[in-house]
C-alpha cells in the first residue's frame, strides 16, 4: 500500500468537493477543476476530510497518484500555483498584450505566445521576469516549460529564459592554444 495514498486530505474552507462516481469536481475562490479517477479508485468526503480508497489490489500503484491529484486540485482552487521565469541577455525582454506574451529573445522577429484560459501572466522588473499563475498545477508548469523552450539558457554565455530558481552551470569556452612557436 502507498504511504501517500493512506493519508487523509484536508479540504480547505470555501472549497466544495463534489464526487460523482469516478468524476471529482472541486470549486473554490481561484476557480473550478475536475478530474477522473482511475478505475478501482474512489474518493469519499466526510466533513472537511477526504479519503482515497482502492477496491482492486491491481490498482494499488495508482493509489498515491489519485490522492496527489486531488490534493493538487484542492491547493490550486484555494491558493493557486505560481511559476516564475527570468530572461537573461542584452536586449532580451518580454511584453504583455492582453492574453499574449511577446518575447524579444534574439530572433529576427519577436515570438508571440498566447496564454490559455486559466493561466495569467505578469511581466515585471524591467520586463525581464515573468510570473505565471493559475489553479491547475500541470497547466501552469506546462506553459512555463513551453516559454522556456522558446530560448533555452545557453551554457556558455548564460543567455536565454530560465526558471527563477534554476541554476545554470556555465561551461568554459575554447581555450587559446598555449604559447607561440618560435
Amino acid at each position: 500500500m502507498s504511504r501517500i495514498g493512506k493519508q487523509p486530505i484536508q479540504v480547505p474552507d470555501k472549497v466544495r468537493v463534489m464526487v460523482d462516481g469516478r468524476n471529482v469536481q472541486v470549486e473554490g475562490p481561484k476557480g473550478k477543476l475536475s478530474c477522473r479517477l482511475p478505475v478501482g479508485v474512489s474518493l469519499t468526503v466526510t466533513g472537511s476530510i477526504a479519503h482515497v480508497a482502492i477496491h482492486d489490489a491491481m490498482q494499488r500503484n495508482l493509489f498515491g497518484l489519485a490522492r496527489t491529484l486531488v490534493q493538487n486540485m484542492l491547493v490550486g482552487v484555494s491558493q493557486g500555483y505560481i511559476k516564475e521565469l527570468e530572461i537573461i541577455g542584452i536586449g532580451y525582454k518580454a511584453e504583455q498584450k492582453g492574453t499574449d506574451l511577446i518575447l524579444h529573445v534574439g530572433y529576427s522577429s519577436p515570438k508571440k505566445f498566447s496564454l490559455p484560459i486559466g493561466v495569467s501572466a505578469e511581466v515585471y522588473e524591467k520586463q525581464t521576469r515573468i510570473r505565471l499563475s493559475g489553479a491547475d498545477k500541470q497547466l501552469v508548469g506546462n506553459i512555463a516549460a513551453e516559454l522556456r523552450k522558446v530560448r533555452k539558457p545557453d551554457v556558455y554565455k548564460g543567455k536565454g529564459i530560465k526558471y527563477l530558481d534554476e541554476v545554470i552551470r556555465r561551461k568554459a569556452g575554447k581555450a587559446v592554444a598555449g604559447g607561440a612557436k618560435t
